[in-house]
């Protein structure tokens, strides 16, 4: 029987529990409801339970579902999603740079190292995404390759580790050492593809319903997880945005629209608050809040980096301009930057996060991923190697966070000459995708089409 991940109504109030106690509304009759009729927790790792719930507990999850999103939320007026009330809570908002298009600056050299520092970053981490940390570590400690300078490699690794920690099952045919031909398709770097074509089509004034229409045009439902195939399915049963980010999205503040965020700060070189509220008009058809912030955020960090001319600690500051100060991805952020300049050993600092956010947030969550790809940048100082090594040995969302980590690595590094070779020479200058006419396209290509939006008028 087909169990479509991310949107059975059953698996999706556990998810919202959980939400819940991060915002701060009492849900604990809801909580009680559905437990005494029988529902369960949300799967821990699937996207699906493994067996459909009876009709009258996927009618009692839809009505539970509905309660919970009336229910008041403490949080709301520290944590909006509206872009005037989240420029009100940031007081350092950067100002708009001196010169009115400064888009020169980035050369399709640097945007290229970005582009193959996101693919690389992600390739290494696909493997061993829903691994629990102490699996990751095992894995590449059982070749010496912890912490990891290399992507990962089943040969050598006894078969009880295999078994104790299998590599995820979809990524490790095409993303271990032994395997890696090219760049497989993923959604890290579908969406990079996307908001290229919405650039092209729409230009930098796009609205959120253009977001929409790019999606439903040129994105299959199948290659969409957690709030976007919520959002995906709210279009199609006509809920408009910025409502298709709320209904029955319990997935809202996860990570998803912050993997969405590297072209809106590749076409806006040297200003992070025009690469943010670009970013918020993609982010809002999908996600609010927290989920926002954190695309926000990586927007301003990648915007601030390609201009070529900060370190990475000024990249981060930069990315924290443009979230609430008082918003908990605010405060995720600083604690990490904080852990990461005063522990030596990265371990450490990756033990402290889990002990702080793991007990609540679900492993996609937004918040302690952000707060990782921070904490990463930050303790390797922008070093290629170190960066992509540090997001993904922290576990919890790797492909997603080596990623980001990479693109922001890559346009510090300057230029695909600078990035090591064992990382760059398997990707082939070729890229899977679903999307568009992209299928099989090199990472020159792509560099070349993102600077003609980036210098475009």
């Amino acid at each position: 029987m087909l169990r479509l991940t991310w949107v059975q109504p059953e698996d999706l109030v556990g998810h919202e529990l959980r939400q819940a106690g991060l915002d701060g509304r009492d849900a604990s009759a809801v909580a009680a409801r559905w437990r005494a009729a029988g529902g369960g927790e949300a799967p821990l790792r699937a996207g699906a339970s493994d067996r459909p719930a009876p009709a009258r507990l996927r009618a009692l999850a839809e009505d539970l579902l509905d309660e919970l999103a009336r229910l008041p939320s403490p949080s709301a007026d520290a944590e909006p999603t509206a872009l005037d009330r989240i420029r009100a809570l940031c007081p350092d908002w950067p100002p708009p740079p001196a010169a009115s298009r400064p888009a020169a600056s980035v050369s399709p050299a640097r945007l290229e190292a970005a582009w193959l520092g996101r693919a690389a970053g992600c390739l290494l981490g696909k493997p061993v995404e829903k691994l629990p940390l102490t699996g990751i570590r095992r894995l590449a400690g059982a070749t010496g390759n912890w912490p990891p300078t290399s992507y990962f490699t089943a040969r050598g690794i006894p078969r009880d580790l295999l078994a104790a920690y299998p590599w995820n099952r979809r990524s490790a045919p095409t993303s271990l050492a032994e395997n890696i031909d090219g760049m497989p398709e993923d959604d890290d770097l579908n969406y990079p593809l996307l908001n290229l074509l919405l650039l092209r089509r729409h230009g930098r004034s796009f609205t959120t319903a253009d977001v929409a229409r790019v999606w439903l045009d040129e994105l299959p439902a199948g290659r969409t997880f957690t709030a976007e195939r919520a959002a995906y399915r709210n279009l199609l049963t006509g809920v408009e945005p910025p409502e298709t980010a709320r209904r029955h999205n319990p997935f809202r503040e996860w990570i998803g629209a912050l993997i969405r965020a590297d072209v809106h700060g590749w076409t806006n070189p040297g200003d992070p608050a025009a690469a943010a509220a670009q970013a918020h008009r993609d982010a809002v058809l999908t996600h609010t809040a927290n989920g926002v912030y954190a695309a926000m955020f990586a927007a301003a960090v990648i915007a601030t980096a390609a201009a070529g001319a900060a370190d990475v600690h000024a990249c981060l500051r930069a990315g924290l301009t443009v979230v609430p100060d008082g918003s908990r991805l605010a405060a995720a952020v600083r604690h990490a930057v904080r852990l990461a300049a005063a522990h030596a050993d990265f371990d450490t600092v990756v033990d402290e996060l889990h002990a702080v956010h793991s007990p609540a947030h679900h492993w996609v969550h937004a918040v302690p991923n952000t707060a990782l790809i921070a904490a990463a940048l930050t303790h390797a100082d922008g070093d290629f190697t170190g960066s992509v090594a540090r997001a993904v040995s922290g576990g919890w969302d790797t492909d997603s966070n080596g990623a980001t980590a990479g693109c922001v690595a890559g346009l510090l590094a300057g230029s695909p000459a600078a990035l090591p070779e064992h990382w760059t020479a398997p990707l082939k200058n070729r890229l899977a995708t679903s999307v568009g006419d992209f299928d099989g396209t090199g990472f020159d290509a792509l560099a070349h089409l993102t600077h003609r939006e980036a210098t475009r008028p």
